[in-house]
């Protein structure tokens, strides 16, 4: 079960992410689970690998709102970078930061379990 505390351990500045759910925090709880298990993680993978830049922007670009509103710092960093890339369709290869955001996402799904 996911918590604040295992969520602080993460590095999600939790009283920020807290503030935007008005100090709800079973809203809290609730969103950050919605956004772990969404799957723009799944979709941004696929639509990358197919040289898809555009429609992997767009997907990330919406994984950079999410994340930064509920502050998921360690997910929204890397999650930040690839946006960025995407956005001026970089030719690089993006495994590394997709991996990195699969990874820290996968981190939070073990914390949920």
């Amino acid at each position: 079960m996911l918590t604040i505390e295992k969520l602080r351990a993460f590095g999600a500045n939790v009283d920020e992410g807290l503030q935007r759910c008005v100090n709800n925090e079973a809203l809290y709880l609730k969103l950050v689970d919605k956004a772990i298990h969404n799957t723009a993680f799944d979709n941004l993978k696929i639509v990358v690998e197919a040289g898809n830049l555009e429609r992997g922007f767009e997907i990330a670009h919406a994984m950079k709102g999410v994340t930064a509103n509920l502050a998921l710092t360690p997910l929204y960093v890397p999650i930040v970078e690839i946006t960025e890339l995407l956005r001026y369709k970089s030719q690089t290869d993006y495994s590394p930061y997709i991996d990195s955001i699969i990874a820290k996402r996968d981190e939070l799904i073990d914390l949920s379990a």
